[in-house]
């Protein structure tokens, strides 16, 4: 696996290393010993699928709160999304930053989101298919959002919404958030 470090520190986009011939390719998807080596979390507690309908549909941001933050690392197994983290690290100096990248079935490149970023996406096609291995297991009661159109934050979406649910409208803008102290 290809690791590339992002401007917001801690976060990485992931890209598989082929080994290809005239039968297609393989590659490592997943290496326990590559992310300790980064000192990247390697936890894998839980593993989701999620599969959103329409163009434009929008999910997100989400993250989970202390004791129960989580770190993430998405991919795209069928279609093209734009991949957003935003950095919501109390300490950090990219505070309120967001980075955004295309993640689909062809390129096959996966995002590692940290501890203390909330992550959504935006669907570029009709019926996009998305696999997240997580470190931490699902917890409602610490579960929590940022709103994706905080005018202080300034994500390039794409493409107009064409659907979102009624929870994730309703996300607070970060400076009505408490920063993750992590």
């Amino acid at each position: 696996m290809k690791f590339t470090e992002l401007p917001l520190k801690g976060a990485y986009t992931i890209d598989l290393e082929k080994m290809e011939d005239d039968r297609g390719f393989f590659a490592r998807y997943w290496c326990k010993n590559e992310f300790e080596e980064l000192g990247l979390d390697a936890n894998i507690v839980q593993i989701n699928n999620s599969m959103s309908r329409y163009k434009g549909t929008l999910r997100g941001l989400h993250f989970q709160c202390p004791p129960k933050a989580e770190t993430k690392i998405v991919r795209c197994i069928y279609g093209t999304i734009w991949d957003v983290i935003v950095d919501i690290r109390e300490s950090s100096p990219t505070y309120g930053k967001w980075y955004g990248t295309e993640l689909n079935d062809i390129n096959r490149t996966m995002m590692y989101v940290p501890k203390g970023f909330a992550h959504g996406f935006q669907t570029l096609v009709d019926n996009v298919e998305l696999l997240y291995l997580h470190s931490e297991f699902y917890s409602q009661k610490h579960e929590s959002g940022l709103s994706y159109n905080d005018k202080t934050i300034a994500i390039d979406w794409p493409l107009p919404v064409s659907e979102i649910s009624e929870r994730d409208k309703s996300h607070p803008n970060l400076n009505k958030l408490d920063p993750i102290k992590l």
